[in-house]
């Protein structure tokens, strides 16, 4: 997916930097101390990250597109890492909490579990982590050739017990951009 973001990054960033992410992002705040530290993976346009800013929290991004890390550095105000979060090494960065918005959607299903243990090494013990996947089954193709992978609520409950995540919150949510899409939202902590 690489190619996409980076050839479509403005795009992209106009497509979903205005969005409102009170509705998927408060359930995580309400877990979190002020001034907590979050990695938001995959920050895209860095909306994720000025309006944590905005509310007294610490968020650094981790984008693969240069492109989109520019403009969320430039939007939010904060420290963007860039890299791909298959291969990166997360452990000791000691966050208190992660995000991960949309950030895994193109993760085929057998690289799932294995991506996201190796960005929860991120997280402190005890430490939350908001992410979202589209609800479906198998996969699907949109019109630009993106692949999305799609999950159920049972399926993702199972790979978030066995890398020793607790549910605390979860909800569904229809797609701001379209309206044949829902997220699944999840709040996890981290179990010592």
């Amino acid at each position: 997916m690489k190619d996409y973001y980076q050839e479509n990054y403005l795009k992209y960033h106009d497509q979903t930097v205005s969005i409102d992410p009170a509705s998927f992002l408060s359930p995580l705040i309400r877990c979190l101390s002020p001034s907590s530290v979050i990695l938001d993976v995959g920050c895209g346009s860095g909306r994720d990250m000025r309006w944590l800013k905005d509310r007294g929290f610490r968020p650094t991004g981790f984008e693969l597109s240069q492109g989109l890390a520019t403009l969320a550095r430039r939007h939010s105000g904060c420290w963007v890492m860039e890299g791909d979060f298959q291969v990166h090494d997360f452990s000791g960065m000691d966050m208190d909490a992660l995000l991960l918005v949309g950030a895994l959607v193109h993760v085929p299903h057998n690289q799932f579990s294995g991506t996201l243990s190796n960005i929860v090494c991120a997280l402190k013990p005890g430490g939350y982590m908001l992410i979202t996947m589209k609800e479906g089954e198998d996969v699907t193709r949109a019109a630009e050739g993106r692949i999305f992978h799609l999950w159920r609520d049972e399926e993702l409950r199972v790979v978030f017990g066995n890398l020793n995540l607790k549910v605390v919150d979860f909800s569904l949510q229809v797609s701001k951009i379209r309206e044949t899409d829902v997220w699944l939202g999840y709040v996890l902590k981290m179990l010592h």
